[in-house]
């Protein structure tokens, strides 16, 4: 018994090791978008060119954070490897939701952020229509970076197999398919998100005001 559970502890402790450099690589390339979303649409600056530098960057990283949620096909494996139903239940399950929601949550607030500043210019009626677009084109890098294994940087690396091998793609049938399936996880899972997360931040400025109010009045 006690070898046993030596055994399944090395097994857990070698899962979690090997998915560790994964999630914190890909959690730090979902976490790229949000900074730039705070620079780019949080901060007084104008439209000037690195400004349209960084907003191709930020779509460019965008698809990397919502990517994460392609990342569960590892617990599936890990699942098989580990078979015991306890350190699923409480090591991997928690771990890999901790990771998938923090790099959704990441895509979520860059799109807040868009949408704040499309607010500030005087835009909010193009909020929808763009988180749409943006939902779009996410997906559509999803199954880019899942199937055909382009990254990011592939657009500057090498865009002529992108708009060539990941243009063609596309067309067939079985991609479209997966794109529009993927489509709609994100569209219910960000509007989801949305509410929860302004829920929360609303809830904090409330809080914030009631306080600051009740100070002043003692």
């Amino acid at each position: 018994m006690k070898a046993e559970l030596i055994e399944l502890m090395a097994t857990v402790i070698q899962v979690l090791q090997i998915n560790m450099r994964w999630m914190t690589w890909n959690l730090f390339l979902a976490f790229i978008p949000l900074a730039l979303s705070i620079w780019l649409f949080r901060t007084q600056r104008g439209r000037s060119w690195v400004w349209w530098l960084g907003f191709l960057v930020f779509y460019a990283f965008l698809p990397n954070a919502p990517y994460l949620l392609t990342d569960i096909i590892h617990l599936i494996d890990d699942i098989r490897r580990i078979q015991s139903v306890w350190i699923i239940t409480l090591v991997l399950f928690p771990v890999y939701l901790l990771v998938i929601l923090a790099g959704f949550e990441a895509y979520v607030i860059s799109l807040i952020n868009l949408g704040y500043y499309l607010h500030r210019m005087g835009k909010s009626k193009w909020i929808l229509g763009i988180e749409l677009i943006t939902h779009a084109l996410n997906a559509i890098g999803i199954y880019w970076g899942r199937f055909l294994r382009f990254n990011s940087w592939d657009f500057i690396t090498q865009p002529d197999a992108i708009l060539t091998r990941g243009v063609e793609e596309l067309l067939g049938k079985q991609p479209l398919v997966i794109i529009t399936i993927t489509l709609i996880i994100l569209c219910a899972l960000y509007w989801l998100m949305k509410q929860v997360t302004l829920g929360f931040v609303n809830k904090s400025i409330n809080s914030q005001s009631h306080s600051s109010h009740l100070h002043h009045s003692g």
